[in-house]
């Protein structure tokens, strides 16, 4: 059943002509409005919503592998436990809303064309080869996040906890990890050229085969780390000297 506009309990259904997706014998399109819908554990692969609003929507456990999420509104949502392999996230905003001057920020922010996700609980989602490149994750929780292959170039990832993530062959190549816990990450073969690492913990990280080239690790934490392979040329080393 296609239905334009649909009340459901906790949802709010609006349709346009592009890709399709059923939940519970409805169907949810591209452009949804579907603020603070209860959405825990369906199954939405491969589903269209970009531009979506999914404003504090509970989407934990949540089948979301091959979703189209670009230009979606996830301020405030539950991806907890999440499954988004392979979703593209593109310009997706994902940070907490509070306070009432917060939707008057976000405006201004999307005016602005700033990406935010700034804050967002992924702790255990799933996000193989997301595309994450130039979003504002600032103090997010990825903790044992999957991001094998995702796209974070220019990401911006200050204070974000990425304790145990899988970032084997992720592209964080000018990306800010200022004060970002990366205890025990796995980081293998990753692009972190140009990247900011400056106060980062990476105490048992691996790093093997990853290019930090002009990587910036000033009183980083490296003990522990596994560097074998690594490509260091032109990195600002912990203790403040730069590699040949």
């Amino acid at each position: 059943m296609r239905l334009r506009w649909v009340l459901l309990p906790l949802v709010l259904v609006t349709g346009c002509s592009q890709g399709t997706s059923q939940v519970n014998g409805y169907t949810i399109e591209a452009g949804a409005y579907l603020y603070e819908a209860n959405l825990s554990d369906a199954n939405l692969s491969d589903a269209n919503l970009s531009d979506a609003n999914l404003t504090r929507a509970d989407l934990s456990g949540a089948n979301l592998s091959g979703a189209q999420l670009a230009g979606a509104n996830l301020r405030g949502a539950n991806l907890r436990g999440a499954n988004l392999r392979g979703a593209n996230l593109f310009k997706a905003k994902l940070g907490r809303v509070t306070g009432p001057v917060a939707p008057i920020i976000d405006a201004i922010r999307e005016d602005l064309g700033i990406e935010d996700l700034d804050g967002a609980d992924l702790e255990g989602a799933n996000l193989f080869e997301a595309n994450l490149g130039r979003a504002d994750l600032r103090g997010a929780t990825l903790r044992d996040a999957n991001l094998q292959g995702a796209n974070l170039r220019g990401a911006d990832l200050e204070g974000a906890t990425m304790a145990r993530a899988d970032l084997r062959g992720a592209d964080l190549s000018g990306a800010d990890l200022e004060g970002a816990t990366l205890r025990d990450a796995n980081l293998g073969s990753a692009d972190l050229e140009g990247a900011t690492l400056r106060g980062a913990n990476l105490q048992g990280a691996n790093l093997q085969g990853a290019t930090l080239r002009g990587a910036y690790l000033y009183e980083a934490n490296l003990s522990g780390a596994n560097l074998q392979g690594a490509n260091l040329s032109g990195a600002i080393m912990p203790d403040g000297r730069k590699n040949p």
